[in-house]
């Protein structure tokens, strides 16, 4: 890799709205026209909101960030809203009550996805982005203001139709006055944004349309104002399956969560049937080199080339192009192809945690190690395997049966075994 492709928009669209469709990144949207005219005008200003259910922002969360990097790119100005309020509550889920966490812990989190969001849209400029908590303008309202400024305006059968509430409604346990209440709490959000910062635009997931037009109603039935909503695609893999939270397969943006060696893996592992797809939503580059890692896929999908680019692309993005050449050095290095013990320590503990794991003695076995860590069934096929030059410690041919761990440690903590050219096994030193 040559380090990752300038963050801009790509200059052969006429507008970030076509560069927007382009990349798959609209699924749903209030009127197509007046919007696209919109973001091809004056700077607009729009929002996305965070609820902080999680200690970090996810896979998901990063399809809306790039959304609005784009948006700020094209000189609109962003607001990030973190949920202080909402997140207090939870978006109904279309299968069971969310668990209300407590106050002290979702203060916390909107403290750290404030300052997560930082790191993916420009601080800079006059569209710098700001930070909002919709918990300042929540916690002072009355139940009665409430009820009469807000709830006025919404409609019971409008919001039982809402695709999460309805499932709810028919399953056995029913929906909580709280959940049920949350397409309003969003409302008012956007109302309020609206008549603080002009906010005409509202940026969301495609399953939360429900709630993205909460607030365009609401604006147009109390200010007589049409704002915009866009909801983008779910982010599924190859199957169609959501990546998420609540599917417990989320990859985190906190690096102490999901590494940035377990991140770079994640996106090197996607199928050749939704590469593409990939490149245009999660990366900056151009419409030409993703045609041409499209024939890539196409020609010599073997050398995946694609994922590759895709991998280095995300997590650069996410983590910086330092840490992630620290990850392809020790992907490399993993498999041979380079110096085990010139790799960041950290970064090859975080490669080592996706492998088989055995803890041993500096004095322990090879050949125990092999079994224990089912690189081989037995003991004898240990032997045979090390005797044939089948196994290697830190990328080091071993063909003493006897051998130990002694002296072959990196950082006196760890070693990488291997039998063959493709299985490998971590080794870790008892604490």
């Amino acid at each position: 890799m040559t380090g990752a492709a300038p963050i801009r928009l790509d200059p052969t669209f006429d507008n970030v709205w076509d560069e927007l469709v382009w990349r798959g990144s609209v699924h749903v949207s209030t009127d197509e026209t007046a919007l696209r005219d919109a973001l091809a005008g004056d700077p607009i200003t729009f929002y996305c909101g965070f609820d902080p259910t999680a200690p970090s922002l996810h896979l998901g969360n990063l399809a809306q960030l790039i959304v609005m990097r784009r948006l700020q790119l094209a000189g609109h100005k962003p607001l990030a809203l973190v949920g202080g309020s909402t997140g207090l509550i939870g978006d109904p889920k279309p299968t069971s009550e969310r668990q209300l966490n407590e106050r002290e812990t979702v203060a916390e989190w909107v403290e750290y996805l404030g300052g997560q969001t930082l790191r993916f849209l420009s601080e800079d400029g006059d569209n710098a982005v700001r930070l909002v908590n919709n918990l300042d303008w929540t916690a002072p309202m009355s139940t009665v203001d409430f009820l009469r400024e807000i709830g006025k305006h919404f409609r019971v059968g409008t919001m039982l139709k809402k695709d999460a509430v309805a499932a709810r409604m028919d399953s056995e346990d029913g929906i909580s006055y709280a959940e049920f209440s949350y397409q309003v709490l969003q409302g008012l959000d956007f109302r309020e944004l609206y008549l603080r910062h002009d906010c005409l635009l509202q940026l969301g997931g495609s399953d939360q349309w429900g709630n993205l037009t909460a607030g365009t109603e609401l604006i147009r039935k109390a200010e007589g104002v049409h704002a915009h909503a866009l909801g983008t695609p779910l982010i599924t893999d190859a199957d169609g399956r959501k990546f998420g939270k609540s599917e417990g397969n989320a990859v985190w943006l906190d690096a102490n969560l999901t590494s940035p060696y377990a991140m770079y893996q994640f996106w090197l592992n996607q199928d050749d049937a939704i590469v593409v797809s990939l490149l245009q939503k999660f990366t900056f580059l151009s419409r030409e080199r993703i045609a041409e890692l499209e024939r890539a896929v196409a020609d010599e999908p073997f050398r995946r080339e694609a994922q590759r680019v895709l991998a280095y692309e995300v997590t650069s993005f996410v983590h910086g192009s330092d840490t992630t050449d620290e990850v392809v050095a020790a992907s490399a290095a993993l498999f041979g192809g380079g110096a085990l013990d010139a790799l960041n320590p950290d970064v090859l503990d975080q490669a080592l945690s996706s492998l088989p794991t055995v803890t041993v003695t500096p004095d322990s076995s090879v050949l125990e190690a092999l079994r224990e860590t089912k690189l081989v069934s037995s003991l004898s096929e240990a032997r045979r395997a090390v005797t044939q030059g089948a196994v290697s410690v830190n990328n080091e041919r071993i063909t003493d049966a006897e051998s130990t761990f002694e002296g072959r440690l990196l950082h006196q903590r760890f070693a990488v075994l291997r039998r063959g050219k493709k299985t490998l096994a971590a080794v870790r030193v008892q604490s």
